[in-house]
């Protein structure tokens, strides 16, 4: 698909756009970018889903628009007839009545529930976790080491933050495998028929459901149990916000880790230089690096390539271009993260980069709530890899790897690996 560009004078060709969303895309929509911040920095496109939509892709206009409360994440606001709807949020989650979650909903209600999930979601709990990660990532790595091979995604990148987030959540140990089959079939979504996502999503949130209720007369030590104690000023979640946020801080609590860890080691085989320096770093017990190297992993290749959805309330100017009341508008993290106007050398992957405000993790009130633990995840996992597999290669040529498809999330669907064997 070929985009629109902006007007030229009639004496000078047309730039031709780049085209957008294919497999080609895809595999390295970076210089697609870089070519829509230099000459169409906010690019009204057609989507593959057939929803129109703004792209935001410098920096300075991204950080505005995710701080900007005249962009609504609440879909009642999308201009197009209802059918559309259905096609900018989770697969699934409408049908499922999963709607009130923080990806949804503007103040007041967003300032209430993010107050109250966020007394569960501390950091102190979440360091009080690191041991259990640690565990986890071992017996993982523990359960492919002898083979001498394994596939990263489905071995390893992908059962670490279901198992954790489970965990945390307060699934019991015999149900988490179910979650990991739903999951499963939610990340396969950009491959797979629509209608397998949104049973996948029915039926986690009727465990999910069934799960508060249960735990409602017998509380513990976990984040359901917490969100249903959470109260404020005599305020407190309904079943079914407490229903929807332990969806969505599942949902987008294990996508963005699986990214986070498939794309880091795919950029740093891509990179060797910089993992030499972090293994040499790791080898002398040293932590500084591998803390600034997840923040540079996320800038320079992260987990979520576009933010989620946001809806124009009123017109407004965005970068030069007006936004009509009800237009969607996409801020792409992605591109905004490369912006030569705000880093240094964008396109070089720098572990060692500290003036590094990026926003993979978004920015203003709907930034992450998971993100220490995502960082968590992130930094164990890499650290452990180098670290117990030292000779670590890729096992197909890169040109062979092939990413999911679907619009926010970006990652690997294998990335096969091999390694000298060793029993655990």
């Amino acid at each position: 698909m070929h985009e629109q560009t902006p007007e030229t004078p009639s004496d000078a060709p047309a730039p031709q756009g780049p085209t957008l969303f294919d497999w080609e895309f895809a595999t390295d929509p970076y210089p697609a970018y870089a070519w829509l911040r230099e000459h169409s920095p906010v690019h009204r496109t057609r989507l593959p889903s057939g929803v129109e939509a703004w792209l935001v892709t410098r920096y300075a206009d991204a950080r505005q628009a995710l701080a900007d409360q005249r962009l609504s994440k609440n879909p009642a606001h999308h201009a197009e007839p209802a059918h559309a709807k259905g096609k900018t949020g989770i697969p699934g989650e409408r049908k499922a009545e999963l709607m009130t979650h923080l990806l949804n909903i503007d103040p007041p209600d967003h300032t209430r529930l993010r107050r109250l999930v966020s007394k569960a979601f501390t950091p102190r709990r979440v360091a009080e976790f690191a041991p259990r990660v640690q565990e986890l990532t071992d017996h993982l790595i523990d359960g492919f080491a002898a083979k001498g091979e394994a596939d990263l995604i489905h071995e390893f990148a992908f059962p670490l933050p279901i198992y954790a987030i489970c965990e945390m959540l307060g699934v019991p140990r015999e149900d988490q495998d179910d979650f990991r089959d739903w999951a499963g079939m939610m990340i396969r979504h950009g491959g797979g028929p629509r209608g397998g996502v949104a049973r996948s999503v029915k039926q986690m949130r009727t465990y999910l459901g069934e799960l508060i209720h249960r735990k409602r007369d017998d509380l513990g030590n976990d984040l359901i149990s917490d969100l249903i104690r959470a109260s404020d000023h005599g305020d407190h979640l309904t079943e079914a916000e407490a229903t929807a946020m332990a969806f969505i801080l599942l949902f987008a609590g294990f996508e963005t880790t699986v990214n986070l860890i498939g794309n880091g080691v795919h950029s740093l085989f891509a990179n060797p230089d910089q993992r030499a320096l972090l293994q040499a770093s790791l080898a002398a017990g040293e932590s500084a690096l591998l803390a600034t190297g997840i923040e540079e992993l996320l800038r320079y290749d992260g987990p979520v390539e576009l933010a989620t959805w946001r809806f124009a309330t009123e017109p407004l100017t965005l970068g030069g271009q007006d936004v009509a009341a009800g237009d969607p508008v996409l801020v792409v993290l992605a591109a905004a993260d490369r912006d030569p106007d705000r880093f240094a050398d964008p396109d070089t992957l720098d572990l060692s980069r500290t003036d590094n405000q990026h926003l993979g993790y978004g920015h203003g009130i709907h930034y992450c709530l998971g993100a220490p633990l995502a960082r968590l995840e992130g930094q164990t996992a890499l650290a452990t890899l180098l670290t117990r597999l030292p000779d670590l290669e890729l096992a197909i040529p890169p040109q062979e790897l092939r990413w999911r498809g679907g619009l926010i999330m970006r990652g690997l669907r294998t990335l096969p690996v091999r390694f000298t064997p060793r029993n655990t």
